[in-house]
């Protein structure tokens, strides 16, 4: 099965949404307590409420910045460390039980610990990045070490360039394993990074409008800042995705 059948049969279909909004619907009905269980219908109302407003875009933007800052930051650092790991042993052997500690730890307690060192307002930055950096670190570790290395022993032999090494040699290797690591990476990182900011609570950030819904119970602004979670979240893993899958394009067109 090929890549393109495949992103074909994963893509969602408008069918399933739709089934899953009735049965939400007549769930909620068969309820009638909105505080329990909102409807989808009162949740779509109230979305068109808060987006007009400046408070809900300056939430928006609050953590966008901040939980794409520490994805962005964790990429930049994890592709580096990889990169040094592979080179020398000693890096790998030292990063090696960090890696492992913070896959480990619940993301609960890192907010807590982290809470006693950093501000709440980049609370959320620092959890996402140490969230993001293990998977990716690992998975372009792996690629790494997958490289053929009679490939890399002519490039040594032919005198190639690090930018000729770079360009026909690693990119075409490690960018697929890039791509898988962002496509576990980002939807971990949204959850950790809104679920820090539940924790921390700074000033005007989505976290804060969950946690203010959680406390007055009012369910439809909570349903409501989880559909914004959920589609900011989407939207910024399909540009990425994206993005790699151009450069992978243009780096096969290129050969």
């Amino acid at each position: 099965m090929t890549s393109t059948t495949r992103k074909k049969r994963n893509k969602m279909k408008v069918w399933a949404v739709a089934v899953w909004l009735v049965i939400w619907q007549l769930v909620s009905m068969w309820i009638g307590q909105e505080i329990l269980l909102v409807s989808p219908a009162a949740v779509f109302r109230r979305l068109l409420e808060l987006i007009p407003t400046g408070e809900f875009w300056s939430s928006v933007l609050f953590s966008v910045v901040r939980i794409t800052g520490g994805f962005l930051l964790a990429a930049v650092a994890g592709v580096t460390a990889a990169g040094l790991a592979v080179k020398f042993r000693r890096v790998e052997e030292f990063l090696h039980p960090f890696v492992l500690t913070v896959k480990a730890i619940p993301v609960a307690s890192f907010v807590i610990l982290v809470l006693i060192w950093v501000p709440s307002r980049n609370l959320s930055v620092v959890i996402s990045f140490l969230m993001v950096f293990p998977i990716l670190y690992t998975n372009v570790l792996d690629g790494e070490k997958q490289m053929d290395q009679k490939l890399l022993e002519m490039a040594r032999v032919f005198e190639l360039s690090r930018p000729v090494r770079l360009r026909y040699l690693y990119l075409p290797q490690i960018l697929p394993y890039f791509r898988t690591g962002c496509s576990v990476a980002l939807g971990l990182c949204w959850k950790a990074g809104v679920a820090a900011e539940v924790i921390g609570i700074p000033d005007n950030s989505i976290g804060e409008q969950l946690y203010n819904a959680k406390v007055y119970l009012n369910t439809p602004d909570l349903f409501a800042w989880t559909v914004v979670i959920v589609a900011l979240s989407s939207v910024f893993e399909r540009l990425f995705l994206y993005f790699i899958d151009c450069t992978v394009k243009r780096l096969e067109r290129m050969k």
